[in-house]
Parts: structure tokens; C-alpha cells; sequence
């Protein structure tokens, strides 16, 4: 036992307590999380640039759902706009590039394309508007899936289909570890997805590769809590799964929202921007949902897709940041070419994204100062 063991999640020590224990480990430790949100809290409030400098690195990971939206994905998307179709769409979408444009300059060309906050948006548009084709393109990880599928177990409109393109993150991490491409000393965990699937889902990373997990929360004092315990771990040769965050995630998660996702989809492979196909890490509309299923409702329209040479915006490495091979600012286009206003990829899109992270809240600075 050591002087920190009687910390305790319910009554945690202060951030200046915790840096300084962090401090006397005299660590050099890469960890990475998966999680937009963690990722605004680390450089929002400059800890990426404070433990770097007590010797903990964290690289940002594949935690924004629309950053690793395939290009095929959207141009499916905008394919089906412009032949016609009700698009309804996050608004984080919207200026996600596509080949030639983007969905919001679409429907400045007059494509129906609009922005809903949740698929009951588009239910109610579709229900309003029964002589409109409309289509929801469903976007996110395993929070956002459950609200999905609880719309299509209650029964959508029959002018309603789905775009679907939901993904799963733990198999997107073990994607990380077989790879091989950087070594990682432990994870932060997403506490909004735990939150939906319980511990259980993160446990075969510790115990199948021997890699420390914590589970933690957004607020700044969670992610320190986090990374001292990760510290902890690594230091004492452990690699277990804890979790930071137990005032909200639990080990079972949440069982209505697991067992309609159980009811409504199937596993399967999917496509990762920067990754390629991650096996098992698709949430897939069940057979017995396939009349709504977009790419069959419309497969011949999307079948006009499978000549075209669909690749990544020239110069971005939005795959590589997604992989945590390269920091934002290590592209050449950050910044400069690729702006908010001007995104050339996803990851300068979104709120979630490293790039536009980065940009907003600390342009201009060096990890290194």
C-alpha cells in the first residue's frame, strides 16, 4: 500500500493534490482516450500541455463519431439528396466535405437537406409530409444508437428509411492494439458509452492484452483523477479495468437501452475512416428491418457510387489523427487550409473533432511550451 491507496472517488483529493502525486512519479507514460469530449476538457483547460510536462502524453483517439463517417458514407448521403430525397441529418454533418461539395451547400442549391437533434425530428417530418421520401442518416456510437433503435421498435412512417452508419468503439480500440502502429501504455475510457453498455464492454482489452483502463468522466478533475489512476496502474505493473466515473457509469450500464439495440440490430464489420473495415464493430439493421433500410430501399441510385474512385480529401490526415499517429497541428493543412470555415476534412468539422479542438482552443500554441 502506498499514500495515495485511501483516496477514495466519493471524496477525491484536490487537482493540486493530484498533480503533485502525479509529479513524484517521475513518469513517462502515453495513454490515449476516446472521447471528443475528453479531448475539449484536456485542451480547453490546458492538462495536455501540463502533464506533458510532468510526463504523461495523451493522444486523442477515434472518439468523434463523425470523424470517422467513411467518405463513402457521405457521399451516400449526398448522393441521395441530390436525387431528390428528405435528408434529415445532425447539424455536425452538415459541412462534413464531400467529393465536389458539401450537404450544407447542397441545400443552399435547393437539395431538401435539414438538420434535425434526434430521429424523432425526422419521424415527425415524415409523419407531417407523408408524400416526401425522407431519410434519417443515423450517426454515432453507443450513445446515440439506443434512441435509434428505440424509434425503429416503435415503427417508423413507411416514407421514413435509414441511413444507418452506427458504430461501436471497443472494437475500434482492440483495432488499435492489433495494428501496432503506436505503443500505448493504458486508456481513458468514454464514460457516456460505458454509460450505455457497462463495464463489461472494456474488460477484454485489460485481461486479453494487458493494457490499464479507466473509465472517467468530462469534467477536468475527472480526467486527472483518471490519468493518476491510470499512473498508478502502470507503475505497479497492473492492467485492469477501474472506473472514475461511478457516480454514472455502472457494470451493467444501461439494460433497456442495451436490450433494444439487441432487438433492433445485429453485429457486424464496418468501415472506419483511417482504419478500413473493424471487425464485429458495426451496428447493423437486423433482417427483419431491411424494408427501412436506406441502401436497399435506394440501392439502385447507390449503386451509381460502386464505379466511382471515392478517397480521401488530398492532404488531409484526419486518419492518421484518428489512429493518434500525428497531433492535429502536424498537418500541414491545419489551420491554414483547413479551418471551420473551410474544413477539408471531418476532424476541423465537428465539435467532437481533434483538429477543431485544437484550433479553437489552443491555436498557436506548441505542446512543447
Amino acid at each position: 500500500m502506498n499514500e495515495y491507496s485511501g483516496w477514495s472517488l466519493t471524496d477525491r483529493p484536490t487537482a493540486e493534490r493530484i498533480v503533485s502525486a502525479l509529479r513524484r512519479m517521475d513518469l513517462d507514460i502515453r495513454i490515449m482516450h476516446v472521447c471528443g469530449g475528453h479531448q475539449d476538457t484536456l485542451v480547453r483547460h490546458g492538462l495536455d500541455r501540463m502533464l506533458m510536462d510532468i510526463g504523461i502524453e495523451i493522444r486523442p483517439g477515434p472518439g468523434c463519431p463523425v470523424c470517422v463517417t467513411t467518405q463513402r458514407e457521405i457521399e451516400e448521403a449526398i448522393h441521395l439528396a441530390r436525387r431528390g430525397l428528405t435528408l434529415t441529418v445532425f447539424g455536425d454533418m452538415m459541412r462534413v466535405p464531400g467529393m465536389e461539395q458539401d450537404l450544407f451547400t447542397l441545400r443552399g442549391s435547393g437539395a431538401d437537406v435539414r438538420m434535425v437533434y434526434s430521429i424523432d425530428d425526422a419521424v415527425k417530418i415524415a409523419s407531417a409530409h407523408p408524400e416526401l421520401e425522407v431519410v434519417f442518416m443515423a450517426v454515432g456510437f453507443e450513445t446515440t444508437a439506443p434512441s435509434t433503435a428505440a424509434a425503429v421498435a416503435a415503427g417508423l412512417p413507411p416514407n421514413l428509411s435509414i441511413l444507418n452508419t452506427h458504430k461501436m468503439t471497443p472494437p475500434a480500440v482492440e483495432a488499435l492494439i492489433t495494428m501496432g502502429e503506436i505503443r500505448l501504455d493504458g486508456f481513458i475510457q468514454p464514460g457516456h458509452v460505458t454509460t450505455i453498455t457497462g463495464l463489461g464492454a472494456w474488460e477484454f482489452i485489460s485481461l486479453k492484452y494487458g493494457i490499464p483502463q479507466v473509465v472517467a468522466g468530462f469534467e477536468p478533475l475527472d480526467l486527472l483523477m483518471a490519468t493518476f489512476m491510470l499512473a498508478r496502474q502502470i507503475t505497479m505493473g497492473l492492467a485492469r479495468l477501474e472506473n472514475e466515473y461511478g457516480r454514472v457509469a455502472s457494470p451493467e450500464g444501461n439494460l433497456a437501452g442495451q436490450k433494444v439495440m439487441r432487438e433492433v440490430f445485429v453485429t457486424g464489420d464496418a468501415e472506419w475512416r483511417g482504419f478500413g473495415s473493424i471487425p464485429g464493430s458495426g451496428l447493423l439493421l437486423a433482417p427483419r428491418f431491411s424494408d427501412i433500410d436506406a441502401r436497399r430501399r435506394y440501392h439502385d441510385d447507390l449503386a451509381e457510387l460502386d464505379g466511382m474512385d471515392i478517397r480521401e480529401p488530398p492532404g488531409c490526415m484526419c486518419g492518421e489523427v484518428l489512429r493518434g499517429l500525428v497531433y492535429p497541428d502536424e498537418c500541414p493543412l491545419f489551420g491554414s487550409v483547413c479551418t471551420p470555415r473551410n474544413p477539408v476534412g471531418p476532424c476541423m468539422v465537428t465539435g467532437e473533432g481533434s483538429c477543431h479542438i485544437l484550433l479553437k482552443h489552443g491555436a498557436g500554441r506548441s505542446r512543447d511550451s
